[in-house]
């Protein structure tokens, strides 16, 4: 899997993404060949809720040249180089004037920086701080921004995958920066290849919501068309993002703090990581502040590798393929995967025999002789399963009393309700 991973990481790589734009529907495009997703489009002006979509932008060019006619700033070189949503301009003008429109970097002097004015109409450029320090502040620069603001459309993707309940899993990614790997490229990436896994489920209890936005407005936009139907069916949820790295897992709380996607994710932690964080709910970082906003409050939370703001290389340039560890993003993959069996396993069960133990010797449960080197494994899970569904406890709780991965579960669980030791709850 890596492989292919890599090999739509370096296509998706080049594109100018944005809130708005033809790099928004480009990269959907690529991600539609691993997700079939479906376009949705909001146009510019609509109201949603306290916030109003902008307009699209769309660029084509963007430099500077210098008084000796050197070409810096170069968008096609580096799309970090002009600041996101940038008005169109064409002027020459003097270097007291263009240091009002540069961005860089002091602390990191080598790096370009990732800098935006989504609802503020102006230009900007981003260099390193070294290459501003160079600069001629003698005669007159040009600087160029060929770019469109008009109105538009605000795109998203979205894929609805069926179970058998109408309860949902709800994961969302944003496809809105630039060129940057582990804070956009991760997220987008690892969601549609567990697209994959999840798909390939022989059956699946729970129906699957996929959500590939920009950040922010985009995730506003989509409560505004399904806000409410996500209050009434969201069972857990998640938002990928900050993945690919090679680091531990950090898990980011729902604000609930004790909603059923915090109790799997912490299992799920304890049980197969040596190493690990969880922190509680913040509104701020990415989309699962919307998910979590008072009048929403959905079971959302996030697992990531180095979290937002916690790597120097986020929003710069060095945020790059180099900064990605596939084996890790894949990895990634895996240990969502890893959650959804465990939420799909997960269930109250009732013990149909509560008085003392069932004989589980009749219903060959129980092996015909047991000498101490046999595995006692299968009957310590079995007694455990039993002892503790009583309606109260789902199989999470169990597997936590006794110490061990749900997904050892199951087996025994399964032939349990074979043989009519345990009922499933409704």
């Amino acid at each position: 899997m890596k492989e292919q991973i890599e090999q739509y990481f370096d296509r998706l790589w080049p594109i100018c993404r944005s809130i708005t734009g033809n790099g928004v529907r480009e990269s959907l495009d690529i991600l539609s060949e691993i997700i079939p997703l479906t376009k949705k489009e909001i146009p510019s002006g609509s109201q949603v809720f306290d916030w109003t979509v902008p307009k699209e932008w769309n660029v084509r060019d963007a430099y500077i040249l210098t008084p000796t006619g050197q070409k810096i700033a170069d968008f096609k070189k580096n799309n970090l180089h002009l600041v996101s949503y940038s008005t169109p301009i064409n002027q020459k003008i003097t270097y007291s004037d263009l240091i009002e429109h540069l961005h860089t970097l002091p602390d990191q002097p080598n790096a370009i920086p990732y800098v935006t004015s989504y609802y503020k109409e102006r230009w900007g450029f981003c260099i390193s701080h070294n290459e501003f320090l160079g600069l001629s502040k003698e005669g007159e620069y040009t600087v160029v921004v060929d770019s469109e603001l008009s109105n538009g459309h605000l795109t998203y993707g979205e894929l609805v995958l069926p179970g058998d309940t109408s309860e949902e899993i709800f994961f969302s990614t944003y496809i809105c920066h630039p060129s940057m790997a582990n804070n956009e490229l991760s997220g987008p990436l690892a969601l549609a290849f567990l697209y994959q896994k999840i798909a390939s489920l022989p059956k699946r209890k729970y129906t699957y919501r996929f959500a590939f936005i920009p950040e922010t407005i985009g995730a506003i936009c989509y409560l505004s068309e399904n806000g409410e139907k996500m209050k009434a069916n969201t069972h857990a949820g998640f938002v990928l993002t900050c993945c690919g790295n090679n680091d531990i897992f950090h898990y980011k709380r729902s604000r609930r703090g004790n909603s059923i996607t915090d109790k799997v994710v912490e299992h799920f932690l304890v049980q197969t990581q040596t190493d690990y964080s969880i922190r509680n709910f913040r509104p701020d970082g990415s989309d699962e502040r919307q998910y979590c906003s008072p009048g929403f409050n959905l079971p959302v939370g996030s697992l990531m590798r180095t979290p937002y703001y916690e790597y120097t290389q986020y929003h710069t340039s060095f945020d790059n393929k180099s900064f990605i560890d596939f084996e890790s993003l894949e990895g990634s993959v895996d240990a969502y995967f890893h959650i959804i069996q465990i939420l799909e396993l997960n269930g109250h069960f009732r013990n149909t025999v509560m008085n003392c133990e069932p004989q589980l010797g009749k219903r060959d449960l129980y092996p015909s002789s047991l000498s101490p080197a046999d595995s006692r494994e299968f009957i310590d899970i079995v007694l455990h399963l039993l002892n503790y569904s009583d309606g109260q406890h789902d199989l999470i709780d169990i597997a936590n009393k006794q110490g061990i991965d749900v997904l050892k579960y199951a087996q025994p669980l399964k032939k349990c309700l074979e043989k009519g030791v345990l009922i499933a709850e409704k």
